[in-house]
């Protein structure tokens, strides 16, 4: 039926004939129109595209530039900034838990993580100090590709998590270089940093983190807890300007993270972007 006009049976003879001669030849279809339902059908919805990486950005001249010793990466703990930003990190990859990608991803919460390939692979026991695990290696390395793209950079956290200090060049260069390519292979990309097992790291390891492409080795200046509580490496157990926090793939981690981000933003503290920041001191 035509709305607003008389239904199609009251038609005249030589209306029906003038419909027909306005009817496109053979089996094309009529043009939709304007306005029409198979016109919106027809509209493609609109796409929104997250702005970039999330995380605040440093401003102009924000971030003061951090040296290089010999040409060797620089071993970064904090962003050199008076701003209230403060840098979210994550190591290991045991508990594969799909509630933290859906709050990083929903959110656009900025974190960086750092993966460890026998913790990835579930290989190994698991880190199991916030509570009986119940995601361990869910979903392996498509866990990591759904961070990445969620906006995570997937870092280095070497092949089997040992103490590099014990290690000489060659073995440290095999445990960084392997966690490189085999990080490469499955995210699509190359890690640039380098969060050293323990915190522990020597020359050796700068010169194999060298040779292994790395610009930085990461640590950091606080830990998170199971509960969300930080734990603190300062006399004042507060947080500062340019703060790198240090969180594991644990059992509760969703709830654990909620917890920590509210927390954050109620000390009145921003969450940056990580390698906007680096890009600003001069590392990457």
């Amino acid at each position: 039926m035509f709305r607003g006009r008389k239904p199609y049976g009251l038609i005249g003879v030589a209306g029906v004939l003038a419909l027909a001669a306005c009817a496109p030849a053979g089996n094309a279809e009529p043009a939709a129109v304007s306005g029409s339902p198979r016109a919106a059908a027809k509209s493609p919805a609109p796409v929104t595209t997250p702005q970039g990486p999330p995380g605040v950005k440093p401003r102009a001249g924000e971030v003061r530039p951090i040296p290089r010793t010999g040409g060797l990466p620089p071993v970064i703990s904090s962003i050199p900034t008076k701003r209230k930003v403060v840098f979210l990190t994550i190591d290991d990859g045991w508990e594969q838990d799909p509630g933290f990608v859906a709050q990083v991803r929903d959110q656009r919460i900025p974190i960086t993580a750092f993966a460890m390939r026998d913790a990835v692979e579930a290989k190994g026991a698991p880190d199991e100090s916030g509570g009986p695990a119940r995601y361990v290696g869910a979903g392996k390395w498509g866990y990591f590709r759904q961070l990445r793209d969620a906006g995570v950079p997937v870092e280095n956290h070497t092949l089997t998590h040992p103490n590099l200090r014990l290690l000489g060049y060659a073995g440290q260069r095999r445990e960084i270089c392997g966690a490189s390519r085999l990080i490469g292979k499955e995210t699509g990309t190359r890690p640039t940093l380098f969060r050293p097992p323990f915190g522990n790291y020597n020359t050796d390891t700068l010169r194999a983190a060298k040779s292994c492409g790395m610009s930085a080795v990461l640590l950091w200046t606080a830990s998170v807890q199971p509960g969300g509580k930080i734990a603190y490496q300062v006399p004042d157990k507060k947080l500062r300007p340019g703060d790198i926090l240090l969180l594991h793939f644990r059992p509760n981690l969703a709830g654990d993270f909620r917890i920590l981000v509210n927390k954050i933003k109620r000390r009145g503290y921003e969450l940056g972007d990580l390698a906007a920041y680096l890009a600003a001191a001069g590392v990457r």
